[in-house]
């Protein structure tokens, strides 16, 4: 732990257990990536085919019912696993970018 961390914590600034997040407070942290994905699914659409853009959604589906799985095996509650496994998508599939 960093030492500013600790007197914030001292400060009594920070909450004193963990606090639930709103799915739209998890959406608008990643409104980046949603908006990057959607451009891209867009543009693939109207060039390519309708079939491509069917395929790159599947691949984000599969990526987020497998993070969704792996998250409830380690026993977090649905809610947890949902906020997640959106997270954890759209974080690793910003990578490259």
């Amino acid at each position: 732990m960093t030492s500013n961390r600790i007197e914030v914590w001292h400060e009594r600034a920070l909450p004193s257990g963990p606090e639930r997040l709103k799915f739209e407070t998890v959406l608008r942290g990643s409104l980046l990536p949603i908006l990057f994905w959607a451009g891209v699914a867009c543009f693939v659409y109207l060039v390519y085919n309708p079939l491509v853009a069917v395929v790159l959604g599947g691949l984000f589906a599969l990526s987020f019912i497998v993070g969704f799985g792996l998250r409830r095996r380690a026993r977090h509650s649905v809610r947890c696993s949902v906020h997640g496994a959106l997270s954890g998508v759209l974080d690793k599939s910003m990578i490259g970018f």
